[in-house]
């Protein structure tokens, strides 16, 4: 990967990191946010494959996991966003990446990668608290998983856009 994908990708990452930590709070609709961060992981995932998805993902998690505070569960972000890079990972397909970004797939792969990143967080974040895991993702994992996936919205119809061109 060239040099100047790679800063651009970090900027961007970066910037995804600053939008989730102050403008997400602001989306927010009876307490459910989009995760905007995993919107930005499974893009790089879809367009530059399993590996790249992957190390966004924890990585991402991990700032976020430090910009979260002490709230005891470092690492919690990072390996949910890790386990979610990888999974949008195995729809990478390099011949058609922009088809892919510019279709129902892409929603489709932003509700499952949210479900299954919405799933380990809230399996391992409630443990011990007496609540119920099925609960949590009734009330919360699927509601974001699809308030997610309509945020996602924005950058298919772009995508798309590009794909008529």
């Amino acid at each position: 990967m060239p040099m100047r994908r790679t800063v651009a990708d970090i900027a961007l990452t970066l910037l995804f990191i600053l939008l989730q930590t102050t403008v997400a709070r602001y989306l927010s609709v009876a307490g459910i946010s989009p995760d905007l961060a995993l919107i930005w992981i499974i893009y790089l995932s879809l367009r530059r494959g399993q590996i790249s998805g992957t190390v966004a993902g924890f990585s991402t998690g991990l700032v976020l996991d430090l910009l979260s505070g002490n709230d005891g569960m470092l690492g919690l972000a990072a390996l949910a966003k890790t386990a979610g890079g990888f999974t949008a990972g195995y729809f990478f397909n390099e011949n058609k990446t922009l088809q892919t970004l510019g279709s129902y797939r892409f929603i489709l792969i932003i509700i499952l990668v949210s479900l299954v990143h919405n799933l380990i967080y809230f399996l391992i974040f409630l443990q011990g608290s007496g609540s119920h895991w099925w609960e949590a993702i009734l009330l919360y994992g699927i509601p974001a998983a699809l308030y997610t996936a309509a945020v996602g919205l924005i950058p298919t119809f772009v995508f798309a856009r590009r794909a008529l061109r």
